[in-house]
């Protein structure tokens, strides 16, 4: 026995609440399980990005679009309950080789609808005056946008909620429902709850879970930290990070790797970022990270040399290898399916995934071909194992 619905969405961050309101709005019986509490894994550790600056033509670009569309659009009339600004994004290249490429990325991207305007030294300086002296050139993304990704978790599961929804918090996973082969639910220590689709959206722990499925989904964490000045006038007027932090969003190296991103917030404090490096779920507070942030931050916007920090915060993305997430139907486990792997851009790509797996759970051809984002993309089952840990 147990709860039955038309979808069991395991997760509630950013994403798996995005899934669980659009699912709703198809007129599917939505529920909802979590570990813990709502937006408490990478949801709660991040600055709420939404860009489309660091992102090369191709598949995530398309879906990075279409996800700015849901935003501004199907969700317009919430946008004060998420705190959305359209703050825009400014690459910032000191060496001309930097400014070179960014000038080839601008064009390429120009040339798929996106809004970016190559910024002259003498434009830069008009819209970030406290820029460093270094800088050659820079380039302009209006459309760059921000939110508050706790505020968005918890008015999407609101919302869905509002629809018919059930959220279970306090809920790992315990194992799946099986009927042969095909997926039809899970245990949890809340219960059972029954479902024809059960989606994955565990964020860094997706292969762990995809695993009892006897599936591989070679999700892994990537850890990052961000820093927290004291409360300033306003000094820093958009999100401005350097060029290479683009080469960094796309690289596989499971090193330390550090590009300033720095902005500020409506409180007057400064966010500093950012650093990526593979060292599983490592906690432990990296010195050699925020002294890599901090120095780079202060090459960017050199008067941050005088400025305190009060505090900083880390957490995991979900990383890929291929640098694409992992969203739709498991063929290799029928009934199973993943949204995840988004890694730095889950907030912004959350509701855009959202929409499209909701049109797909309805049976309905989503609006962007989700091909490119399939899990079977990495190869066959794996062997079930015997037993089941809980999803962490």
């Amino acid at each position: 026995m147990g709860t039955t619905s038309d979808v069991v969405v395991i997760g509630a961050g950013v994403i798996g609440a995005a899934i669980a309101y659009f699912a709703t709005l198809e007129g599917l019986r939505v529920t909802v399980v979590e570990r813990d509490l709502p937006a408490n894994g990478t949801s709660s550790a991040c600055e709420g990005n939404i860009l489309v600056s660091d992102k090369e033509l191709g598949p995530e670009l398309e879906l990075t679009k279409y996800s700015l569309g849901v935003w501004k659009e199907d969700l317009a009339e919430h946008a004060g309950l998420w705190e959305f600004e359209s703050k825009g994004g400014i690459i910032v290249a000191s060496r001309p080789s930097s400014l070179a490429s960014l000038n080839r990325l601008t064009a390429t991207q120009r040339g798929f609808g996106i809004d970016a305007q190559d910024l002259s030294i003498d434009q830069l300086r008009d819209l970030e005056p406290n820029i460093s002296p270094d800088a050659l050139g820079a380039a302009y993304y209006p459309q760059d946008s921000q939110v508050q990704p706790m505020l968005v978790a918890a008015h999407l599961l609101r919302m869905a909620r509002a629809h018919g929804a059930e959220v279970t918090t306090g809920a790992p996973v315990t194992g799946f429902v099986r009927a042969g082969d095909q997926v039809t639910g899970v245990h949890t220590v809340a219960g059972t709850f029954h479902a024809p689709a059960v989606v994955n959206a565990t964020g860094t722990w997706a292969a762990d879970l995809a695993a009892h499925a006897g599936v591989d989904v070679p999700v892994r964490p990537r850890r990052g930290f961000v820093m927290v000045t004291e409360p300033l006038p306003p000094m820093v007027h958009h999100k401005v990070y350097a060029a290479e932090y683009v080469d960094n969003v796309g690289s596989s190296d499971a090193g330390l790797q550090g590009s300033p991103v720095v902005e500020g917030t409506p409180a007057g404090t400064i966010l500093i970022g950012s650093s990526r490096e593979r060292v599983g779920f490592d906690r432990t507070v990296s010195l050699p990270a925020l002294s890599t942030i901090a120095r780079n931050a202060m090459e960017l916007f050199p008067f941050l040399r005088e400025v305190k920090v009060l505090r900083h915060y880390h957490g995991f993305r979900p990383y890929c290898p291929d640098h694409l997430p992992v969203i739709g139907h498991d063929d290799r486990a029928p009934g199973l399916w993943h949204a995840a792997g988004h890694e730095g851009a889950g907030i912004g790509l959350s509701v855009g995934t959202g929409k499209l797996m909701a049109q797909a759970l309805a049976g309905r051809d989503p609006d962007l071909s989700l091909d490119a984002f399939a899990p079977h993309r990495f190869g066959e089952s794996i062997p079930h194992p015997v037993h089941l840990e809980e999803a962490k």
